[in-house]
């Protein structure tokens, strides 16, 4: 696992880039107060896509695809987790009870508006990796809070559904990874191979914690999540550039794409694994590929990430920063890296938080430069993606 070039050799490259993004940050008068920011837009979330938040719907608890209920579907199941996601950065910022106080409401209503819940069970979604945020929610839930249903919900998802749609290992072209959708031959994707290995780190990771008894040992589940990252690595990780390609077909075919939430969800899996068993070259995988981003994914656009004023892609920027955050927050890295992404971090938030956030509603309409006219429907999913970023800026740690 030594063919990544030195991430020091990087920074080079991204020396212009770095200019350019102190000269812009120069053009804003003050520094945002990203606490503020995070409390406006996390407000603005509740306000305004938050079900019970409407007059005449008192038990829908559940996150509105839309804002002011302009859409009432429940065709989106896995935008539920990372409102739930943004919920839980809340209360662990604030320790705000109305943050806590709405955990069993949601945990309640997401599966009931589930749109695709069967016999199965009332979490089961034919997407597996919709089923992988919910677990990823429902952890950081456990998280926050000690209370083992949580963790303990998320592990079943784990084991009962995830999980068995590994591989099969002799089976070519895959030779194992996680099935993306299951009414879909044998499609591995970058989207349902990080957050599954990020599950299984986790749930390693808190098993004596939530006091687990019964069911795989601790180490299986280590074993699982460096079984899934290495195929990820293996088989849509070019290393020699950072990207992170979107799937393997049933044909084996590489689909080259590259989303900034696959990024995130490769850097969070590499990240966990780090921290648990201090290999190093998880750490340079993870440095690369965020360093992918940061210069092959910002060209277009001044410096910060493309828009994305909805649909899924409307979260993809979103789940980038949540992952990336704790990279760049990462010791261990080198002072001058963790300058790079700390630049980057804070460049993405004040031009977003200057321009691209309504100044009144604080809501984000997925434009970086041009903020959602007042009553104008807005994007759950482009909403999240700005209360990430604010989330994001909150926990970013101060450089030594």
């Amino acid at each position: 696992m030594n063919d990544n070039p030195n991430p020091l050799s990087l920074m080079k490259k991204y020396m212009l880039w770095l200019i350019a993004a102190s000269f812009a940050l120069t053009s804003y008068a003050t520094t945002p107060d990203w606490n503020k920011m995070a409390d406006g837009m996390v407000q603005a979330l509740i306000k305004n896509f938050w079900g019970p938040s409407f007059e005449g719907h008192p038990n829908r608890y559940y996150f509105n695809y839309k804002s002011h209920l302009a859409d009432l579907t429940t065709e989106h199941y896995w935008p539920q987790a990372h409102a739930m996601d943004v919920i839980v950065d809340a209360y662990m910022r604030t320790q705000d009870q109305q943050y806590r106080d709405l955990y069993p409401l949601w945990w309640t209503g997401a599966p009931t508006f589930n749109f695709a819940r069967r016999s199965k069970g009332a979490w089961w979604n034919p997407y597996v990796d919709d089923m992988e945020w919910m677990a990823l929610a429902q952890i950081r839930m456990f998280e926050s809070t000690g209370n083992r249903i949580f963790i303990s919900k998320a592990r079943e998802i784990f084991d009962e559904w995830i999980w068995p749609t590994w591989g099969p290992e002799d089976e070519a072209p895959w030779y194992g990874g996680i099935t993306w959708k299951t009414d879909v031959n044998k499609s591995k994707n970058a989207c349902s191979n990080g957050p599954a290995a990020i599950i299984a780190a986790r749930i390693y990771r808190f098993y004596d914690q939530a006091g687990f008894m019964h069911g795989k040992e601790k180490d299986a589940y280590l074993n699982e999540a460096i079984q899934i990252y290495g195929w990820l690595r293996k088989h849509l990780f070019d290393a020699s550039t950072g990207a992170v390609r979107d799937n393997m077909n049933k044909t084996g075919r590489v689909d080259p794409a590259v989303y900034t939430y696959n990024q995130g969800t490769f850097i969070g899996a590499a990240h966990e694994l780090y921290l648990i068993t201090g290999d190093r070259q998880y750490l340079e995988d993870a440095v690369k590929a965020g360093y992918y981003v940061m210069k092959e994914m910002t060209k277009a656009n001044g410096g910060v990430l493309t828009n994305a004023p909805g649909g899924d892609g409307g979260l993809f920027h979103g789940i980038f920063f949540r992952y990336f955050v704790k990279l760049a927050n990462e010791k261990t890295l080198s002072l001058a890296t963790r300058k790079d992404f700390h630049q980057f971090l804070t460049h993405s938030a004040t031009v977003m938080a200057q321009e691209g956030i309504h100044p009144t509603t604080m809501l984000y309409g997925g434009k970086w430069r041009e903020a959602p006219a007042e009553g104008t429907p807005v994007s759950l999913t482009a909403h999240l993606s700005g209360c990430m970023l604010m989330e994001a800026m909150c926990v970013l740690e101060p450089l030594e």
